[in-house]
């Protein structure tokens, strides 16, 4: 890390109606360093990193990059300055190659004009070259995994002479191993003098990765420090303003009765011969890497995709959802792991999203009861302590974390009595974590039963009665609570090729 600054911001201010998003930030970013951003859901992250990349302009407030003030910016000034930012959501297109992904929007031509494909592909190599890695040019992006898609997503900001990157939940969908990969890959480009804004909720990446931590709260800085003089402690107190002495809450007596029992289920080539119990108030745990099938068989419950073979009984008797409107009558709701994009409505409001699912008790004949409609959606808001300015906000402008509890309120709202849980606090700051464990506590005290697929082990174990574990889509092992830990679980979790071959 150098003295030389390569962007500074000051005095950053922005308002939406009725949320004061920023207010007079100052942060400023090095080259050679990697400057880590956090802060609660809602703190005012994104809305910082909008101003930078043009996407939005400021009310007050200046940007200056390489000694030039701007009171705002648009993305294609953005780019001309170096500024290039991955999303945790790629904005790569699925159908095109990745050499055609990297240089969309700038492509490389000939005298003549026409497309220069061949400069595109020999530029893309020479690229991922840079970055150590290899890639095929001509394979549609659809083909890749999630962690070479992101690498596709670095080298199109690479292809465009970037300086300041930012990295919004890089390691979001990682796995370990990949996450290490990442880590390399952001070291090289810090030696090259290049200046990287690091977003995300995992702090041990920021203790792991970082230079600098900028910590916000409620649209404001709060402190910036050298990782290296700070704690993971430190940052969730300045984050919240609170300490966090106990994350998970974890009170629930289970019940002896079972409410939900799954017998050989098969769905062949993602999960086999799945059999489980699950009993009233019981939190179950579901755990293993990813590509153990654990989403799949979530949804195979929830009758989004279809059993090759076997049974789900609920309440003694047999479940034969063939589709989620079945197993939501049936009192089933799931909280699907991308809840952006499969939990909600995103141009619809809060109280749209919350009363979906049970508009049909809350009409009558073709006519919805509006008063009854406000009254639900009212109660949840308050029960779930969800942070949006009014019900007619759209729920694409809350946090993750009010997002997360919109999709919790509407299955409560409809009396769901077996909830399933998928990497319920992704992408979620770890103060709305505290929240939903304590909801989730709750809900099981309440007597509603709970699956729950994560692939954070310490929330598998903090908040589970029971846990699960499962690998190559089959369950390995059950542990008690007590039997429980990170070792044993992870221990069962590993493919048994993978452990053949270690």
């Amino acid at each position: 890390m150098t003295d030389d600054v390569l962007v500074r911001m000051t005095g950053i201010t922005k308002s939406y109606p009725g949320v004061a998003a920023l207010r007079g930030v100052d942060f400023d970013l090095r080259a050679g360093e990697v400057h880590c951003l956090i802060g609660e859901n809602g703190a005012g992250k994104s809305t910082l990193i909008r101003m930078l990349t043009g996407a939005e302009h400021p009310d007050q407030g200046v940007i200056t990059i390489d000694g030039q003030e701007y009171a705002g910016l648009r993305p294609a000034l953005a780019h001309r300055l170096g500024v290039s930012a991955i999303y945790q959501e790629t904005d790569l297109v699925p159908q095109l190659t990745v050499a055609e992904n990297v240089f969309l929007g700038h492509e490389p031509r000939t005298r003549s004009g026409a497309l220069d494909r061949a400069g595109m592909r020999r530029e893309t190599r020479r690229v991922l070259d840079e970055l150590g890695v290899t890639l095929p040019l001509d394979a549609p992006v659809s083909e890749l995994t999630a962690a070479n898609a992101q690498l596709v997503q670095i080298a199109k900001a690479l292809s465009r002479k970037t300086r300041v990157l930012i990295m919004d939940e890089p390691g979001a969908v990682l796995s370990s191993h990949e996450l290490e990969a990442l880590f390399e890959i952001v070291g090289g480009l810090r030696s090259r003098g290049m200046g990287i804004v690091y977003i995300s909720h995992r702090l041990e990446e920021l203790i792991r990765i970082g230079d600098r931590v900028t910590v916000m709260r409620d649209g404001q800085w709060v402190q910036t420090r050298m990782v290296n003089d700070t704690s993971v402690p430190d940052i969730i107190r300045a984050m919240v303003g609170r300490e966090l002495s106990d994350q998970y809450t974890k009170t629930a007596v289970v019940g002896d009765d079972v409410v939900l029992s799954v017998r050989a289920l098969t769905r062949r080539g993602h999960f086999e011969d799945v059999s489980f119990d699950l009993r009233r108030g019981e939190v179950l745990g579901l755990a293993g890497l990813v590509g153990a099938g654990r989403s799949e068989l979530l949804n195979c419950i929830f009758g989004a995709v279809p059993a090759d073979s076997g049974a789900v009984i609920l309440n003694g008797s047999p479940l034969r959802a063939k589709t989620p409107r079945q197993a939501i009558d049936a009192g089933i709701g799931l909280v699907p792991e991308d809840r952006r994009g499969a939990g909600l409505i995103l141009s619809r409001s809060v109280q749209e999203n919350l009363t979906l699912p049970s508009l049909g008790r809350l009409s009558r004949g073709m006519v919805v009861r509006a008063r009854e409609v406000a009254a639900v959606c009212r109660r949840y808001v308050e029960d779930l302590r969800i942070r949006t300015p009014s019900a007619a906000q759209p729920v694409r402008f809350l946090s993750g974390g009010n997002q997360q509890k919109v999709v919790l309120g509407k299955w409560l709202a409809c009396g769901t009595s077996v909830l399933l849980l998928d990497e319920p606090t992704a992408g979620v700051d770890v103060g709305a974590k505290s929240e939903i464990y304590a909801l989730m506590d709750r809900l099981a005290a309440e007597g509603i039963s709970i699956l729950m697929a994560s692939s954070e082990l310490p929330e598998v174990l903090g908040m589970s009665d029971r846990v699960l574990v499962m690998a190559e889509g089959r369950v390995t092992c059950e542990l008690s609570r007590e039997e429980a830990t990170q070792e044993v679980i992870m221990s069962h979790a590993v493919p048994r090729s993978a452990a053949i071959a270690s």
